[in-house]
C-alpha cells in the first residue's frame, strides 16, 4: 500500500532542478518506507524505470555492474538482462539498498557524467565505515532523509483531518474540554500506531492493536539483526533498548555504561556512532549557552536519545511480554496507563522536531546553593531567539525550570511553551499547547 509522504515533493524538486547533475540518496531507518516511495516516484514521474534491489539481486544483473565504467556497454547488458527499456532524459534508475553493493555507489559519479539518465539510491545504515570503507563517496550525490511518517501523514493515510488543526492552532483561542479530549484521542493513536508505514498499513487494513503490536516487533527484531552484524556481543542492541528507561529515570543525559553494564570505552564511543547512524535513534544535545547558538554551543558528550518511531517506542515499553495486549492499547488510547509517561510525550515531540527538520538540543543549569539542577526538555531557535519547551504528559503542573530559565534569558526568548494534554492557553508570560498542535509551533 502506497500512503502519501511529503518526501515526494522533494523528489519532485530533485527532479526538475537538480537530477541531471546529481543522483538522489533517500537515507533512512529500514522500513520507513524508502523504496516504497522511490518506486512510486520513478513509475509516476517517468516513462520507465529499472529497480535493482541489492538484496536479491540476480547473478545476472550484478554481473552486469563488470561494464558499470564503459557506460553503453553496462546499459546495454542491463535493458537485455531486465527486458525494460531505457529512455534518454525519461528514465531512472533505482539502486536499492545500495549500501550492500559499494561498486555501485561509487559509480554515481561516471553514471551522472555520463547525462542519459537519473539515479535514486536508497540505503540503510548508509554512513556506518563498514559499507563506504573501502569506495570513494561521490560528489554527485544528494541526501534526502526519510523519517516514519508524521502526525500529518498518519493523518492523511488514516481519514483525520488535519486542516481542522491547523485552523485550530491559528485562532490561538481555547478549543474547549470535548473537542480537546477527541483531538488528544486522535493522537494518542498515532502514538500507539507510529509512523512506521507496515504498521499504519496493518491499522487501515482493521486490524486489532495485538497485531499491529506484532508489526513493530518484527521492525525492532530486524533493526537488531542489523545491529549484531556490527556489534555480535550485544552492546549496540542493549544500548537501544535501554533508552526508554533512561529516559524515564529523568537523567540529564543518556549514559552508555547504564546500557552495557560496565565502564564506557572508546569501543562503546564507536557503537554510539553506529547507533545515531543507522537512524533508529533520535540524538538531542545538551547546548551550553542558548544565547550565542544552539548548534555552536553544543557538547557533543552530553547528550539524549530518543527513539525514531514513536509506535516503536511504545511496543520497547512493553516488550518483556510475549505479545501487547490490546488492553494495555486500550489503556494508551484512554489515557488510563497508571504509570507517569511523560518521558511516552516527550520522544513524541522530539519526533515532531526531527520531521520538522530540526536538530535536538535541551539546557540543564545547576540551581544556585542546591546540587538539583533546572532542565529545559527542548529549545528550538525561531529568527534571532528562542523557543522553550517543556513538556508534560497530563496535567500542567509545576515548570519551575520555564520559569528560571524565562528569568535568565529574557532577552534572548520568543516564547516559553508547555506542551501537555491540556487545551490552549496563555497566561503568566507562558503559552499552554496540546501536543498534537506543537508541529505548527515548529514551523510558524
Amino acid at each position: 500500500m502506497y500512503f502519501k509522504r511529503k518526501v515526494y515533493d522533494k523528489l519532485l524538486e530533485w527532479k526538475e532542478q537538480y537530477a541531471d547533475k546529481y543522483a538522489v540518496l533517500l537515507e533512512g531507518a529500514r522500513r520507513v518506507g524508502k523504496s516504497t516511495i522511490a518506486e512510486h516516484f520513478a513509475a509516476t514521474e517517468y516513462r520507465s524505470y529499472i529497480l535493482i534491489d541489492f538484496g536479491a539481486a540476480s547473478p545476472e544483473i550484478l554481473s552486469c555492474f563488470e561494464d558499470i565504467y564503459r557506460p553503453e556497454l553496462f546499459f546495454l547488458r542491463l535493458q537485455a538482462t531486465t527486458g525494460i527499456s531505457l529512455y534518454e532524459h525519461e528514465s531512472v534508475l533505482i539502486f536499492d539498498e545500495v549500501q550492500l553493493f559499494p561498486k555501485a555507489r561509487q559509480a554515481i559519479k561516471q553514471l551522472v557524467k555520463y547525462g542519459k539518465y537519473h539515479y535514486i539510491e536508497t540505503g540503510s545504515l548508509i554512513s556506518i565505515k563498514k559499507n563506504v570503507k573501502n569506495i570513494l563517496i561521490p560528489s554527485e550525490e544528494m541526501r534526502i532523509p526519510v523519517y516514519p511518517m508524521d502526525y500529518e501523514e498518519f493523518c492523511e493515510a488514516t481519514g483525520g483531518n488535519y486542516a481542522l488543526l491547523a485552523t485550530l492552532f491559528d485562532r490561538k483561542k481555547s478549543i474547549g474540554q470535548q473537542v480537546n479530549r477527541s483531538l488528544m484521542r486522535d493522537i494518542r493513536r498515532y502514538m500507539a500506531v507510529g509512523g512506521m508505514p507496515q504498521a499504519v498499513e496493518a491499522y487501515v487494513a482493521g486490524n486489532n492493536f495485538s497485531m499491529i503490536d506484532q508489526v513493530k516487533r518484527q521492525i525492532i527484531y530486524l533493526y537488531e539483526e542489523d545491529f549484531k552484524k556490527l556489534d555480535p556481543s550485544g552492546r549496540l542492541s542493549a544500548m537501544y533498548h535501554s533508552i526508554p528507561a533512561q529516559l524515564s529515570k529523568d537523567t540529564k543525559r543518556y549514559r552508555i555504561s547504564k546500557a552495557v553494564g560496565k565502564r564506557k570505552t572508546s569501543k562503546e564511543d564507536r557503537l554510539l556512532y553506529d547507533l545515531i547512524d543507522s537512524k533508529t535513534v533520535l540524538p538531542c544535545y545538551n547546548t551550553t549557552d542558548p544565547r550565542v547558538s544552539l548548534s555552536l554551543t553544543k557538547d557533543l558528550d552530553r547528550f539524549k536519545l530518543y527513539i525514531a518511531d514513536i509506535g516503536l517506542f511504545v511496543t520497547l515499553l512493553f516488550i518483556d511480554r510475549p505479545i501487547t495486549e490490546n488492553e494495555l492499547y486500550a489503556k494508551l488510547l484512554s489515557d488510563k496507563l497508571p504509570a507517569n509517561l511523560g518521558y511516552l510525550y516527550e520522544n513524541l515531540v522530539a519526533q515532531m522536531l526531527t520531521a520538522a527538520g530540526r536538530e535536538l538540543y535541551y539546557h540543564t543549569w545547576e540551581k544556585e546553593g542546591s546540587s538539583h539542577y533546572y532542565e529545559i526538555d527542548f529549545l528550538i531557535s525561531q529568527g534571532s531567539k528562542v523557543s522553550a519547551i517543556e513538556v508534560k504528559s497530563s496535567g500542567t503542573g509545576k515548570h519551575e525550570s520555564l520559569v528560571a530559565f524565562g528569568r535568565k534569558y529574557a532577552k534572548n526568548i520568543r516564547d516559553c511553551v508547555i506542551v501537555s494534554q491540556k487545551d490552549v492557553d496563555r497566561k503568566e508570560g507562558l503559552t499552554y499547547l496540546p501536543v498534537y498542535l506543537f508541529p505548527f509551533l515548529v514551523n510558524d
